[in-house]
């Protein structure tokens, strides 16, 4: 059975038995090359489709003329996607690729979804073939496979059906700049995808391939485009004759044989390509460009909460951040010398600024909670707010109840998976859990501590999940330029306004959305950014649209 496919599963009667009457079972796997709506004649200014798996189920007699089919249900399996392999090889890029082949057929199944109409006899059958327990069963009340409404999408004549594009905007700090280095020379400049554009962050790379003062380019990639300009241009800098050292992480899910083929190609031009450490992804966003001013060496680096990818960068929700701070550059090069040298994963560097995983890291923050916690009371208490994809860390978890209850007041703004129960009392009652799903993937990670009123601010490229905190290589850096802190603050106070795309957890586990109140203004996150970004592009320096704090609903 391959991997998320899906299929037909049919229960027969057959009459050709020597004892008479035998139940069969058979799979039919649907066509994946056909699409999964089918169009059928319809009246004018109206679209009618029929999904395939109906279709087939309609007619699925003619594949069984001799037994009678008793009943037809779709279902799908999932298989573990991690690749298993020892990392102490010969060539670990020939290894991955021949795990690649052996993943969509062979990994462990790890779900299996079915219609919810399916018959219990037909579920015990699938569950004892498959070997599998009542556990890994998800009934599905519609479609399996929600992706399949993408086909939808892109149906002609219905652009009032769809949101409308964004076009990334001009960057506020970059307004009017035609030299990138001189720019981040003079200050901190901050980038707040995809409402601004991706295009600084692939001309500091375009840039640095041409100018004959750059010596070396060191970059960390996780994901990248199908046709990238970051890698266009490592290529070119190495063919330039500069030092362009690449951490390309192969084992970046699903990105295995994109990143197999880009590492190939940086080879062939020279490039000096790591595959990062033993047993660790490496998950971190930074870029150094080192390049010689006058009769010194001067570092300019590039850190995010997204991927250097210009696709998602368009659709995803990321924060990222230039500097040429000194502690931060020499925090960039230990980063890059660590990696690259033949040192155990264990023996980090002591860092300046930044703090990384999977030592240090977990530590950093824990620490951070604590400090919460000291400078707490119920007349001034303390103050977090953390925004992220998913939350699934038992002992950061811990850490939060605790300062709760010692009057801490949080909010945490998670997109996806949460495992903290939030409003329980004498665990989390002053801990609020916001979602927001909007046009965008919301997928920056911010981190605010009050600090007894000297605030703390970070970016990450970490989540507070297990695997990010103690087996990946990642990145926490601090902002520390007061208008790029105001300006984080600024985007945490909106989405916490939101009333139009945002969820609340409540302690039993269910999400409700936040309605309007009374006079409420309409507040969307996600659209107010963007207009934010077109004025500051066409000249207006406002500083907020006026709205109303939402009052949720009890």
């Amino acid at each position: 059975m391959a991997n998320r496919t899906i299929n037909l599963a049919v229960l027969l009667e057959s009459t050709d038995g020597e004892d008479g009457v035998e139940d069969l079972f058979a799979v039919v796997q649907m066509p994946s090359m056909l699409p999964r709506f089918i169009a059928l004649p319809a009246t004018s200014g109206e679209r009618t489709f029929v999904m395939l798996e109906d279709v087939i189920k309609e007619h699925i007699a003619l594949l069984f003329s001799d037994s009678a089919v008793v009943e037809a249900a779709c279902f799908r399996i999932t298989r573990n996607a991690d690749i298993t392999l020892d990392e102490d090889v010969e060539d670990i890029l020939k290894e991955i690729q021949k795990e690649l082949k052996n993943r969509r057929k062979k990994g462990d199944i790890v779900r299996l979804e079915i219609e919810d109409k399916m018959s219990h006899t037909m579920q015990m059958t699938l569950r004892d073939w498959l070997m599998l327990t009542d556990e890994d069963i998800y009934a599905v009340d519609g479609p399996i496979d929600a992706t399949c409404f993408g086909e939808l999408y892109h149906l002609p004549d219905c652009d009032h059906l769809r949101y409308a594009p964004l076009a990334p905007q001009i960057p506020r700090d970059l307004l009017g700049v035609q030299d990138i280095f001189q720019a981040i020379a003079q200050r901190d400049i901050m980038l707040f995808h995809p409402y601004e554009s991706f295009d600084p962050v692939v001309q500091f790379i375009h840039q640095a391939a041409n100018d004959a003062d750059v010596f070396a380019i060191k970059q960390t990639l996780y994901r990248v485009s199908g046709n990238s300009p970051i890698v266009s241009a490592l290529k070119r800098a190495a063919e330039n004759g500069k030092q362009v050292t690449v951490i390309l992480e192969l084992k970046a899910r699903f990105d295995e044989a994109n990143n197999i083929e880009w590492a190939k190609r940086l080879e062939e031009s020279g490039c000096h390509v790591i595959y990062g450490l033993v047993e660790l992804k490496t998950h971190s966003k930074i870029a150094l460009v080192v390049r010689k001013e006058g009769d010194r060496l001067r570092r300019y680096v590039h850190l995010g909460t997204g991927n250097y990818n210009d696709t998602t960068a368009r659709i995803y929700t990321d924060i990222s951040m230039f500097t040429a701070r000194e502690d931060i550059g020499d925090d960039a090069t230990a980063f890059f010398n660590f990696l690259t040298g033949c040192r155990e994963p264990s023996s980090v560097p002591s860092w300046k600024e930044i703090c990384t995983a999977p030592h240090g890291l977990k530590d950093k923050f824990l620490a951070l909670i604590q400090n919460e916690i000291n400078q707490s009371t119920p007349e001034k208490p303390g103050r977090i707010i953390a925004k992220m994809n998913s939350l699934t860390n038992k002992d950061i978890i811990k850490a939060l109840y605790q300062a709760s209850n010692a009057s801490v007041q949080i909010d945490l703004i998670v997109r996806g998976i949460c495992c903290l129960r939030p409003g329980r009392p004498g665990v989390s009652e002053n801990i609020r859990v916001s979602s927001i799903i909007g046009p965008q993937l919301e997928h920056s990670r911010i981190f605010y501590f009050q600090n007894g009123g000297d605030e703390l601010l970070y970016l990450s490229s970490a989540d507070w999940m297990t695997r990010n905190l103690e087996n990946r290589v990642e990145i926490l850096f601090p902002v520390v330029q007061e208008n790029l802190k105001d300006r984080l603050k600024h985007i945490l106070d909106i989405h916490l306004s939101d009333n139009v795309n945002r969820y609340i957890l409540a302690s039993s586990g269910l999400y409700r959305k936040v309605r309007l109140q009374g006079n409420d203004m309409p507040l969307a996150s996600q659209l107010y950014f963007y207009e934010e970004a077109c004025r500051h592009a066409a000249g207006s320096h406002a500083t907020s649209i006026p709205y109303i704090p939402v009052t949720l609903e009890t």
